[in-house]
């Protein structure tokens, strides 16, 4: 069996992840910043060090997969927040970890979202991301950014990391590390549950096809499965791919974009 490092796994699709894994047999370490196996505040250079350190003191023959999920919406919390976790949080981990996952031949999954195709990403944003990954700077770019506009920070991080993966996984797959993202819709999280009126509002108006004439919120299983899928050897062809696993709203909104 193998050994699975996911982050942000305290609660919500992290959570569900963890469970379908361990009932599959595997070792589950569980990084977050309360309740983790290893408990680390990704927002932080310090914390996301201080969780590398530990990850190579534990397991130094190697690891089999790394899930970089730990992120936060927009609407309640500050934008260097968003930008510190969601983005530099997942790429600094997955980077950090490489050397563990070429040990066994693993994976990384990186979970984006499916905003990322709705038009509420602002491409300068994600631009400075991707080509001026300088978290210091950025971070005191945004520190006076009104909070109520998050949501379009957090649909330009989660573009950000898409296109990180894309980037990445022609690499990592040749030195036998295979990179992937998971686009979910939106899901019945502690996340959605703290979602601001005009976004609970705008969620409803865009159907879910699989759920229709429901809520339209997904399971945090339905993203579970799919994730511990992707991660999984079985896997083993797919590199380089941004999955969306929103019951078809992609689909509905863009269904004439084949690529």
């Amino acid at each position: 069996m193998g050994i699975y490092v996911i982050t942000g796994a305290s609660s919500g699709i992290g959570a569900k992840t963890a469970e379908v894994l361990r009932e599959r047999g595997h070792e589950v370490v569980n990084i977050d910043l309360k309740n983790g196996d290893i408990e680390a505040n990704l927002a932080t250079k310090e914390g996301r060090q201080h969780a590398l350190d530990e990850l190579h003191r534990l397991y130094p023959d190697g690891i089999d997969a790394m899930i970089c999920n730990a992120g936060v919406s927009g609407g309640k919390v500050p934008i260097s927040l968003i930008i510190s976790l969601n983005y530099f949080g997942a790429t600094e981990m997955a980077q950090g970890v490489f050397d563990l996952l070429e040990k066994k031949g693993g994976s990384c999954v990186i979970t984006s979202s499916n905003s990322i195709a709705q038009g509420a990403a602002r491409m300068d944003v994600a631009g400075m991301l991707n080509n001026h990954p300088d978290e210091d700077r950025i971070l005191d770019l945004v520190k006076d950014i009104d909070p109520a506009i998050g949501h379009v920070y957090y649909a330009s991080t989660k573009y950000a990391l898409a296109r990180w993966v894309r980037r990445m996984s022609p690499d990592w797959g040749s030195k036998g590390v295979r990179l992937n993202a998971i686009a979910p819709g939106n899901v019945r999280t502690a996340m959605t549950a703290n979602m601001l009126p005009e976004q609970r509002i705008a969620m409803e108006a865009i159907p879910v096809p699989t759920h229709f004439n429901e809520e339209p919120l997904m399971e945090p299983i339905e993203i579970a499965n799919a994730m511990a899928f992707i991660a999984s050897p079985e896997a083993a062809g797919i590199n380089g791919v941004v999955l969306f696993v929103d019951g078809g709203t992609d689909a509905l909104l863009n269904s004439e974009k084949v690529y």
